[in-house]
């Protein structure tokens, strides 16, 4: 059974390939049929090559008699099957058979993707800064890929679970505030800074001088000490304090969030603090299951399968000498509660590859409780860096961690100047909401468009570039097919003349349109949405190439027509896609 809606082409040809493959041969029973997109025709299958030995037949025969089943059976779809090659087949479909998938998809409000999800609860961690400092470079990554799996597993019908892991409770808070008591005169409430201030650039001003004091004034760090224990303690004062500057931070985050269009709300907001009062309970389930033992004073888990430094097996703190936690316990108790509260069918973790080995951790030692019943449960979606335009870490002249909030105003800005050399007839405001949307999905793009996995390096000016594959380039080609939909000016109806031969470009952008729901899907495989990017791309590509070479608006009638719905098709379905990398699609460029 397809997942989608709208049973895309290529999966019905991989059934009437198999269903060929069976009757040849029942030992071929579930075979992988191989179909590909070919540049010979539509379709090709190079499963014969593979299969033959399990038959003991030529892989020509069996392609041959393959085809002949295919050939002489009423298979609407396929009007053509060939064998070319050592047992390659070659398939081309009937024009009727790709209109009539046009009209499906242009005709389902979901463009023919199904909801395969539906009954699953994901709960998806990403984002994460620390409160009381400025989100940098470094949260880039985490907070928009994050955000497009969001985007796609709630598109395919998944209850979504948000969860902003925040960075809310340690050792610096004590430090910090025992500071802004110390110092009441500084200002770092929003409320007192005035419009176009940012408090938690404030606050990350008044940790640094927090820092500085706490290294050079030994009784400033007794006191800021004694405050961390007031502060672990549920000192009511202390407490007060902090919760201010959470808020404080938090109010700051959702305005780059805002910015950024993150789905990201503060109800999303789950920091360290929420676990802990659950890290005593979680420590003493963990000994008692005999996965926790005793270490030099610590409680510690031994990994029976990861190892360390010096090849020694690798270790989860679970409780410091002191009697202390760090986030080893926290991200464990936070498993605990995603499984066992919210009920999370899958959970996937967007966060640095650097942490791999600390999550093989978490999810083994989950594992070994029974917190976790399968390992497809669990996935740390881990991503590469981003680099500076050299190549190299992206810091400052300073060697300071770019803020996100700068790096956001340069693409805005080059982006403002790429649209004004282009649109002369915008105005002032309606250059500023498309430089706007045209810079933060620069930005989004650049990032989702290489594969997580890589390294990629931050440069403004390819990323804003008409040319190439950047989202300015997708927002331009969505904006012309809505400048050919306003001057066709008519309701035409959304389901095409089947009985129109096609051009060999409109075949073309008729199987690229037939494929989003494949993609869509593969993402959520594979939490790859470079996948989608290059699908868009490519598919922008096909219908400019289609705009080139066949006429639209001067067309024969029902040419026209049928040439309106693909243009509608296309933007819709670029519209779509767009809207699930979290990338603004303007009409008007």
């Amino acid at each position: 059974m397809s997942i989608n809606l709208v049973i895309p082409l290529s999966e019905q040809v991989e059934e009437a390939v198999l269903a060929a493959f069976e009757q040849v041969h029942p030992g071929l029973k579930d075979a992988d049929p191989l179909v590909r997109r070919s540049d010979r025709a539509h379709f090709q299958s190079n499963a014969a090559l593979s299969l033959a030995k399990r038959t003991q037949m030529r892989p020509g025969d069996l392609a041959k008699e393959a085809a002949s089943v295919i050939s002489t059976s009423k298979n609407k779809v396929i009007a053509d099957i060939t064998v070319s090659g050592p047992g390659f087949l070659n398939i081309t479909m009937t024009d009727d058979s790709l209109w009539r998938q046009v009209g499906l998809r242009a005709t389902d409000p979901r463009l023919g993707i199904g909801k395969p999800e539906i009954d699953q609860r994901v709960v998806i961690d990403y984002s994460g800064p620390n409160i009381a400092k400025e989100m940098h470079v470094g949260h880039l990554r985490t907070t928009i890929v994050g955000d497009c799996l969001a985007r796609v597993f709630d598109h395919l019908g998944a209850t979504v679970i948000r969860q902003n892991h925040l960075g809310d409770w340690g050792t610096q808070f004590g430090m910090l505030i025992q500071y802004i008591d110390e110092h009441p005169n500084e200002m770092w409430r929003h409320t007192q800074l005035g419009i176009g201030s940012n408090s938690v650039s404030a606050l990350d001003q008044l940790y640094r001088s927090s820092r500085q004091m706490f290294d050079n004034d030994p009784q400033f760090a007794d006191r800021a000490r004694a405050r961390v224990v007031a502060l672990q303690g549920g000192d009511e004062t202390t407490l007060r304090v902090w919760k201010e500057i959470v808020q404080e931070s938090e109010f700051a985050f959702q305005e780059l969030y805002q910015r950024l269009g993150v789905l990201l709300e503060r109800s999303d907001s789950f920091g360290e603090s929420a676990y802990n009062a659950w890290l005593n309970e979680v420590t003493d389930e963990l000994i008692t299951a005999g996965v926790a033992t005793q270490s030099d004073g610590a409680i510690v888990v031994q990994s029976l399968k990861f190892k360390g430094a010096q090849d020694e097996p690798a270790v989860l703190m679970v409780r410091k000498r002191d009697g202390g936690y760090g986030y080893d316990t926290t991200d464990l108790a936070t498993i605990r509660y995603r499984l066992f509260t919210l009920k999370a069918d899958r959970i996937l973790y967007v966060v640095d590859a650097r942490q791999s080995l600390h999550f093989q951790l978490i999810f083994e030692t989950a594992k070994r409780m029974n917190w976790l019943q399968s390992e497809s449960q669990v996935t740390h979606v881990a991503f590469g860096a981003v680099l500076g335009p050299d190549g190299r870490p992206f810091k400052t002249r300073s060697g300071e961690t770019v803020k996100l909030m700068k790096l956001l105003d340069e693409a805005v800005s080059a982006a403002r100047n790429t649209v004004a050399e282009k649109a002369t007839t915008l105005t002032s405001d309606e250059l500023e909401l498309i430089a706007e949307q045209a810079g933060i999905g620069a930005v989004k793009y650049a990032d989702l468009s290489t594969s997580r996995t890589k390294d990629y390096a931050f440069d403004v000016s390819r990323m804003v570039s008409l040319n190439g594959n950047t989202s300015v380039y997708l927002q331009y080609a969505h904006a012309r097919i809505c400048s050919i939909l306003r001057r066709a000016n008519e309701q035409t109806p959304m389901q095409p003349y089947q009985n129109i031969p096609m051009e060999p470009v409109e075949r073309d952008l008729v199987l690229a349109l037939d494929e989003f729901g494949v993609v869509i899907c593969e993402v959520a495989t594979s939490f790859e949405p470079h996948k989608l990017c290059t699908y868009l791309f490519e598919t922008a590509k096909t219908f400019t190439t289609f705009y080139e070479q066949c006429p639209v608006l001067n067309a024969p009638d029902e040419i026209r027509r049928n040439r309106i719905i693909l243009c509608k098709l296309t933007a819709e379905t670029l519209r779509s896609g767009l809207g699930m990398l979290g990338i603004a699609a303007p009409e008007r460029m």
